[in-house]
């Protein structure tokens, strides 16, 4: 018995000695549950809006003063024409726009009934309802007190109208999101294999006799890679296209050359991932976990970021698949070219340069 309590110790003393366990036990559900509780929300908060306000009198003051005060939205913007709602809503800076009519307050007073129409981004459908219903409920609530000592009772009436998804399909929104999660996991779980693989087989010796220089060993891991995950991008969009009736709006060869920008990305992501690997049990496990939850949570694919706290609006800003959300939504779905999403190929860029040069750093590390 006294050998056996001895060999529980010895096994409690591993597991405390080994810093990698402990984080597993006790750091994973902590940020799990962080993450899941503070991510997963079908409420809103400081939504971004525009206004369009034809009338400009006290009324519509009134409303829009009420809508700002609420915790749900902040405007962004008051545009002056309606000309102007289809190129604000390409650059993604609100997610709806409120045009109240013209002459609101006379319509209200004479004929006590007055229009506004609720514009909203609808690629996003479940953020889009959620914004159309929170903001009836606002104009019902002054309507309410309008009517509290009036004869006749006044009439607001919102108008809703979705853009670039009318019929308010999922689809919409999942088959960007899957497309991006796919290429993000495959892409990094297939490279971050790729360099432990070396050391488990024990052939890292000979890259390391070899002429090559560390950024020729990475670049050489991840180029054959990107010619299988461009293949995966293409039967995805084709299945996309032809069998949820996907639209693509903007131009194909843009689409295909922000695939391949997000493909290096995640490649290079996977090689980091593989260099400060020391077995590809580990870097499979750092792939699946650490990649799958920030990308599903912390993407905007599902969950609007713009709800969740500060702390993890800041953290998806790190996140790729964040950004390439963006830019295959606006080319999809709102046929945007690259002077529209230049700022997001840009990040993309950045964050592919930072992580192959960490890669080689790492590698040369390792060298020595």
């Amino acid at each position: 018995m006294k050998r056996f309590i001895g060999f529980i110790k010895k096994e409690f003393y591993h597991i405390f000695r080994d810093r990698r366990s402990l984080f597993i036990l006790f750091g994973m559900p902590i940020a799990q549950i962080l993450l899941f509780g503070f991510a997963i929300t079908n409420e809103i908060n400081n939504v971004d809006i525009a206004i369009l306000d034809y009338s400009k009198d006290a009324v519509t003051e009134e409303i829009i003063n009420k809508i700002s005060a609420s915790k749900y939205f902040s405007i962004k913007q008051l545009i002056e024409k309606e000309s102007d709602i289809e190129s604000i809503f390409k650059q993604g800076k609100v997610k709806a726009i409120l045009n109240f009519e013209k002459d609101f307050s006379k319509n209200l007073i004479k004929d006590h009934k007055a229009t506004i129409q609720i514009i909203t981004d609808a690629t996003d459908p479940n953020t889009a309802n959620t914004i159309t219903n929170f903001v009836n409920a606002i104009l019902q609530k002054y309507q309410k007190s309008l009517n509290k000592d009036a004869v006749i009772a006044y009439q607001i009436v919102p108008r809703s109208r979705m853009v670039y998804n009318p019929e308010l399909k999922s689809v919409y929104m999942f088959v960007p999101g899957v497309m991006t999660i796919i290429l993000m996991l495959v892409s990094a779980m297939m490279t971050s294999i790729s360099i432990t693989r070396e050391k488990e087989l024990g052939t890292m010796e000979i890259l390391l006799v070899s002429p090559l220089k560390p950024i020729q060993v990475i670049v050489g891991k991840v180029f054959p890679y990107i010619f299988l995950s461009v293949i995966n991008a293409v039967v995805i969009v084709v299945l996309s296209i032809f069998i949820f009736n996907m639209p693509v709006q903007g131009s194909l060869f843009l689409l295909a050359m922000e695939s391949i920008l997000f493909i290096i990305s995640a490649l290079a992501l996977g090689i980091l991932i593989s260099t400060i690997s020391a077995t590809q049990q580990t870097a499979m496990m750092i792939s699946l976990m650490g990649l799958m939850l920030p990308v599903i949570l912390l993407s905007g694919f599902i969950f609007p970021i713009s709800s969740m706290p500060v702390p993890l609006q800041i953290i998806s800003n790190i996140i790729p698949a964040k950004w390439f959300i963006i830019i295959i939504k606006g080319i999809m779905l709102k046929g945007v070219g690259l002077e529209f999403i230049w700022k997001e190929t840009l990040i993309l860029l950045g964050m592919t340069v930072f992580f192959i040069a960490l890669s080689v750093r790492k590698y040369k590390i390792r060298l020595e």
